[in-house]
């Protein structure tokens, strides 16, 4: 399947595994970052064997984004962002939201039990 099609289309499913594997982390980063006029709290996961980075976004406006970064055959990079729908909003842990919202509020981040995201 490619990442184009996995994130449209399987976007739950992705949102489903980052979250198991950000919970079962202790501990978890939430990082600050920014580009430009853009900021964000970033939660990651990577997937070294397949080049794979799945991230999850929230920005200052409440958007939460989907995000992969690969790398194809020829060693390009490529990303593909996905913003999330309410739908794949409800399956985020509410303490995950929470935090990531304090994260860019504060405009920095945090290092916590992963099990304290899961409430």
């Amino acid at each position: 399947m490619k990442y184009e099609e996995l994130i449209q289309h399987h976007s739950g499913e992705l949102i489903e595994k980052l979250v198991s594997y950000v919970i079962s982390k202790d501990p978890v980063e939430i990082l600050f970052n920014f580009e430009d006029d853009d900021q964000w709290a970033i939660i990651s996961m990577h997937q070294y064997e397949e080049d794979l980075e799945i991230s999850l976004r929230l920005h200052p406006n409440q958007q939460f984004d989907l995000y992969l970064g690969y790398y194809d055959d020829e060693d390009e990079f490529h990303e593909l962002i996905h913003a999330l729908n309410q739908a794949e909003m409800d399956q985020l842990p509410e303490g995950l939201k929470k935090l990531m919202k304090k994260v860019v509020d504060d405009e920095k981040g945090m290092r916590i039990a992963g099990n304290f995201l899961s409430k």
